[in-house]
């Protein structure tokens, strides 16, 4: 046998043993079926929820990357990821690290409930023995996340969507976000900068063609627990189109401007925006209530208020929290002037339910009608206090006009002092009329 014979046959010899090793091994490594319940099981171990996947596909070339489609939730209403790809960095496998340079998310739908559901019981997994996995994680685990069309479902089934990407330094520091509205006009956006490697963040935000720009900071305690701040300023922020921005009805048009500071505290990035709050100074120029007609409502003792009120200024606080049962508003330091009219009041937002007094001057201060505002937004109602209207019937009687409005203030602040509730009575009979008050005399 000649010597390039011989090379030949040892060639071949390496060759098939190569192609054997290779067969064997394609033999241990699981098909797509059983990747799919492993990680189904692991998902579900995490979540503390069920989890089932559609379909799980793997492929080495020309990245190593795995593919997982329909993966959802077993929950009344289940969170739904369409398609979740993460691209795997080489040099780390062959080190025995998982590292995913990219994970690309491609359509989801995230209910709100379902979500909070989940947090209760994520991470219970999460601190197994390294000794028990054949992988080490990364420092870095996920350099970069890419979604869009991701639907968020609010409490009440409101659908949001929205697109974005984060890039993460270690210890899921963010680097830089974005997180937009997409299709909505003016833009809808929202980006934060890393400022070197202090847990400080440039924040910009535009909306509605205004902007309100800052910082966030992030600090970890003695006791583990993360605590969240920040200061924003917005500015000539479109009222109207801000709601609109968001699939909401629009009550206020006008430019917003002012100062917002923001606080959360956690043990987890879920836990700090479950407790959010916010306090925002706002001032509103060139104001005006869409569907309210202010001068309608106090002429009429809250019988009619359809309309619109043009505001010659607008100034309030606005604070809000996140609960479990929604967000909660609070708007207090209300001051508003129409024309001849000023009103002062506060009131309180929440589960879609409105709360509020308003007291309105004919010139300010001097002469006044409280108005009681309550009731759900789709179907507001708006009321004098019985104690204004009985303080009124005594104004008519000592000095018409002006007496009224003097008599429904009086009223209104003696029903507050003795904090004295009106008493329900019945109506009366078919045919009968209630007695008419008997005038005063001097």
């Amino acid at each position: 046998m000649t010597r390039t014979r011989k090379w030949l046959a040892g060639l071949g010899i390496v060759a098939a043993v190569l192609v054997l090793l290779g067969l064997i091994g394609w033999s241990l490594i699981p098909k797509d079926e059983e990747l799919a319940r492993r990680a189904a099981a692991k998902l579900t171990e995490a979540s503390g929820v069920p989890v089932s996947i559609g379909a799980l596909h793997w492929r080495v070339l020309p990245v190593p990357s795995v593919v997982l489609q329909n993966v959802v939730t077993q929950q009344s209403r289940p969170i739904e990821l369409k398609q979740l790809t993460l691209y795997f960095e080489l040099a780390a496998l062959l080190q025995r690290r998982i590292k995913v340079d990219r994970a690309l998310l491609e359509g989801a739908t995230v209910p709100q409930l379902s979500l909070r559901a989940l947090a209760k019981t994520a991470g219970a997994g999460a601190d197994a023995a390294p000794s028990t996995q054949r992988l080490a994680v990364d420092e870095l685990p996920l350099a970069r996340f890419e979604f869009s069309d991701v639907t968020w479902l609010t409490r009440r089934g409101l659908a949001l969507v929205y697109e974005g990407d984060i890039d993460f330094d270690a210890h899921w520091r963010p680097r830089t976000a974005q997180l937009r509205r997409p299709g909505v006009a003016p833009a809808a956006d929202l980006s934060i900068t890393r400022e070197g490697q202090e847990d400080r963040w440039a924040t910009r935000i535009n909306l509605a063609d205004g902007t309100a720009n800052g910082e966030l900071r992030l600090q970890t305690r003695a006791d583990g627990r993360l605590h969240l701040d920040g200061t924003l300023k917005p500015e000539g922020i479109d009222a109207a189109q801000a709601v609109v921005a968001f699939n909401r009805r629009a009550v206020l048009a006008g430019k917003a401007s002012g100062v917002t500071t923001l606080s959360a505290d956690g043990d987890t990035v879920g836990e700090l925006l479950q407790s959010l709050h916010t306090r925002s100074t706002l001032r509103v120029s060139r104001a005006r209530l869409l569907r309210f007609d202010l001068e309608k409502a106090v002429r009429s003792a809250g019988r009619e208020h359809a309309g619109q009120t043009p505001l010659d200024s607008l100034t309030a606080q606005l604070d809000t929290q996140n609960t479990p049962q929604g967000i909660v508003l609070d708007f207090s330091n209300i001051k508003a002037s129409s024309g001849a009219l000023t009103a002062t009041g506060k009131g309180r937002l929440a589960n879609q339910t409105i709360e509020a007094e308003v007291a309105v001057d004919l010139v300010s201060g001097l002469v006044g009608v409280p108005l009681t505002i309550s009731g759900p937004v789709s179907a507001v109602k708006v009321s004098v206090p019985a104690a204004a209207i009985a303080g009124a019937a005594v104004g008519t009687a000592v000095l018409p006009g002006i007496g009224t409005a003097i008599g429904a203030r009086i009223g209104a602040t003696l029903g507050n002092i003795f904090g004295a509730k009106p008493e329900s009575k019945p109506d009366p009979a078919p045919g009968k009329k209630p007695p008419a008050l008997a005038p005063v005399t001097r």
